[in-house]
């Protein structure tokens, strides 16, 4: 049995760097944003489900998910919401599982955005929050995806608050600062949990 360390945190929190400073060690990460594109992709029973449900002009020309499109019919019928969620969380949990299973490094990661607020930590032995202030977060995803400080702030409302997610967690990177301290942080944590991943072995 692989020991499974979750990783998660609030928009913003720089998640995908710590990720990938822990992919750096040949840590296998499982990405369930990635997941969630794959099992959407062209001739998956994701796709299908949805094609059969919404009609072919839920397509684009090239047989990709029109992702922007499905946003905007989720977002005015709640009830599509919930179908979506129903036929998707299964295929995506299905394939984490598996993708765990198969994971041939001392440990794994799994990186799931809203962790805490799916209730999801149950599937890791341990959970790493990234942590950051708020103002941080707004300030961050207002350069990175330029979009309003509203639509942030209702992104950040939708999530779990800080306090939950620290709450959750068994070890917590800050990241308020330079980027520049994270890898002597990601290295200290990757030797604790080569110590603990012995016991899983």
């Amino acid at each position: 049995m692989t020991m499974v360390v979750g990783l998660t945190g609030g928009i913003g929190s720089g998640k995908t760097t710590v990720a990938n400073l822990f992919a750096q060690y040949g840590i296998d990460l499982i990405d369930a944003d990635v997941i969630a594109r794959e099992v959407v992709a062209p001739g998956s029973e994701g796709l299908i489900a949805i094609e059969l449900k919404l009609g072919a002009d839920i397509l684009l020309t090239d047989g990709q998910l029109n992702r922007s499109k499905l946003r905007e019919l989720i977002f005015s019928q709640p009830r599509l919401k919930s179908w979506l969620d129903e036929l998707l969380h299964p295929l995506i949990r299905q394939r984490m599982l598996t993708k765990i299973d198969n994971s041939q490094s001392a440990y794994c990661l799994l990186v799931i955005p809203l962790m805490v607020e799916n209730n999801l930590q149950s599937l890791a032995h341990r959970l790493l929050v990234v942590d950051v202030e708020e103002s941080v977060q707004i300030e961050r995803t207002l350069q990175r995806d330029l979009v309003s400080e509203e639509q942030v702030k209702n992104i950040l409302a939708a999530q779990a608050s800080r306090k939950e997610r620290n709450a959750a967690a068994d070890d917590i990177i800050s990241n308020n600062g330079d980027s520049s301290a994270l890898p002597d942080k990601v290295a200290q944590l990757h030797h604790h949990y080569l110590e603990l991943s012995q016991r899983y072995q």
